[in-house]
């Protein structure tokens, strides 16, 4: 479980080094961290009776004496200041601090300077600023995620606030992971390269003490790529399920929001989607569509018998087993139900929305050539009417991006349509994608059709033919994994910081993309790592994407573009 298990470790040393009944302080960000790794009920065991956010802390005047209070927090400004607040009038017998990430010297000193009345017994850095979401796969939930589009050299407002956030980030996992890695970056990309060369500065100058960790064999790579160089996966559809409920409904740290679905009990408008809790989705997360409706048929049904076996007891031996298993009975029932209402509506979402019909069509753009076919299947979805006005779009951009270059005319032609055909359409959105992603700003052999080698793996894939047409397209990040592994990662197109050298294969390699990670990609990972058993790859990002955030990074960035000089 690596990424969830360091988390859930550094969880219960905070809790359990702490007898007796407590309540636990988060802020904002913290709570997400928490909450993908740790349950309620994990919580109850630790004597966690109350959960409170640092907002309420700061807000409430009420003692609660027979308390210890344990805050887990970012180390912002805005957290300290609030805490020292509070240290002026506690309301708790006794304060514990404990901060996700590195900790300066001058708010140390400030925490010293508000303890006057000695009630803080400890303050530790414990290195988990990062949301696990999954073993392999975090996330930094960062708002501002639409700032990796702006040029670095003008620096606009929030541009270092949103790079010092992905250093806290990439230095966290590090600090966990007990490695300090060689560095490379994206060379096309000036805010993966700003990262990159200030998470060196950290590791190697002002906190270096910090990772001196033992040398291994082999060393650990960090590398921070650009999502422009990739602009298709986010795009398109999903067919696999952890992927498919993100994109179709949405995903925020592990927790599905259903409450504006029709005939949704109420116990299950918001569930949990949690590998490490969920058996059945840890199985599942990432079989296409297909296989999960029979997989979870062959679910429903031995729940089933389940149930006609409890309603036959027939002496008080048969009642005393099931009321033994009655709570794994019923997180089973809980467990059917929230796969079953979810399957359902992602059902309803793909005939609704005529989602295998677009999906085909955005596959065949991602995956093969043939421009003339391609303008052809495009055209015919902006006229249909079934098709939303989100899909049309994705359409036009997933064209434009494969064929800029052959057909500007027939662009032309499907811009003018869209802009007819879709109200909510904002113009210029797809040539805005086009300055930011297009294929003089690429490094990557997004398509397979620069390299040889690609080229020739793209022939042997075409003649075997595909598993399933949907989930044919493979993302970029499986190339630059390839790519690590054999040594094939070339120095000009991703340089190395410093004066550091990649001794052999690594062993770790944590690949970041500015901009945010898809599920489809973690998922890449994980199969990648579990065929792989010599090295390991972490992926985290910004924020995990879906189609519709990607869209609204690009609008918002188009936005802050046209009401200044910046582009």
């Amino acid at each position: 479980m690596v990424l969830i298990t360091l988390v859930r470790d550094y969880i219960d040393r905070m809790l359990h080094d702490i007898p007796g009944m407590k309540v636990l302080v988060l802020d904002p960000q913290t709570v997400g961290m928490v909450s993908v790794v740790y349950s309620q009920s994990d919580l109850l065991r630790k004597e966690v009776f109350l959960v409170e956010t640092m907002d309420n802390a700061s807000s409430s005047r009420e003692s609660m004496a027979h308390l210890k209070a344990v805050y887990f927090l970012r180390p912002s400004a805005n957290n300290v200041q609030k805490l020292r607040r509070q240290l002026a009038m506690p309301r708790f017998a006794e304060y514990h601090l404990f901060f996700s990430s590195i900790l300066k010297v001058p708010q140390i000193q400030i925490l010293a300077d508000s303890d006057e009345q000695e009630v803080v017994q400890q303050v530790q850095e414990f290195y988990a600023d990062f949301c696990a979401i999954d073993p392999y796969h975090f996330t930094l939930n960062i708002q501002n995620n639409h700032m990796y589009m702006l040029p670095t050299v003008v620096d606009p407002p929030g541009m270092q606030g949103f790079c010092d956030r992905a250093v806290d980030g990439i230095a966290s996992v590090f600090l966990a992971l007990k490695r300090r890695p060689v560095i490379r970056y994206q060379r096309t990309s000036d805010v993966a390269k700003r990262i990159a060369q200030e998470t060196a500065r950290l590791m190697y100058e002002q906190e270096s003490g910090l990772f001196d960790f033992r040398r291994t064999e082999n060393s650990s790579l960090l590398l921070v790529i650009d999502r422009r160089d990739d602009p298709v996966t986010p795009l398109l559809n999903q067919w696999t399920y952890q992927a498919m409920v993100h994109e179709l409904i949405g995903i925020e740290n592990n927790k599905v929001d259903l409450m504006g679905f029709a005939n949704i009990p109420k116990d299950q408008q918001e569930v949990v989607l949690s590998s490490v809790q969920d058996d059945f989705f840890r199985a599942n997360m990432f079989e296409n569509f297909g296989d999960l409706g029979m997989n979870l048929k062959r679910m429903v049904d031995d729940f089933q018998h389940l149930s006609k076996s409890s309603l036959n007891l027939q002496s008080i031996g048969d009642m005393a087993k099931f009321v033994s298993n009655y709570p794994e009975y019923r997180k089973t029932h809980g467990n059917v139900t929230k796969h079953v209402n979810l399957v359902s509506e992602l059902s309803r979402i793909v005939e609704e929305r005529k989602l295998m019909l677009v999906s085909q069509t955005e596959q065949e753009l991602a995956c093969t050539s043939g421009q003339a076919a391609a303008f052809e299947a495009v055209t015919s979805l902006l006229n249909n009417e079934s098709v939303s006005d989100i899909d049309r779009l994705r359409l036009v951009m997933l064209y434009a991006l494969r064929y800029e270059k052959e057909s500007p005319v027939q662009l032309m032609q499907l811009f003018n349509k869209l802009a007819s055909h879709s109200a909510k359409y904002k113009s210029g959105l797809v040539q805005f994608l086009l300055k930011q992603a297009g294929i003089d700003k690429r490094t990557g052999d997004l398509y397979g059709n620069r390299d040889l080698l690609n080229i020739a793996r793209n022939m042997a894939r075409g003649l075997k033919g595909v598993e399933n047409v949907y989930t044919q397209h493979q993302p970029l990040l499986f190339q630059t994994m390839e790519g690590i592994v054999k040594g094939r990662l070339r120095d000009a197109d991703y340089p190395l910081v410093g004066n550091h050298f990649q001794q052999g294969r690594p062993q770790d390699v944590v690949i970041f993309i500015v901009g945010g990670t898809t599920y489809e990609e973690a998922r890449s990972v994980a199969l990648y790592n579990a065929a792989n058993p010599g090295v390991r790859f972490f992926l985290g990002g910004s924020v995990v994407l879906s189609s519709k955030r990607f869209l609204e990074d690009l609008g918002e960035a188009q936005r802050i573009s046209k009401s200044s000089t910046i582009i």
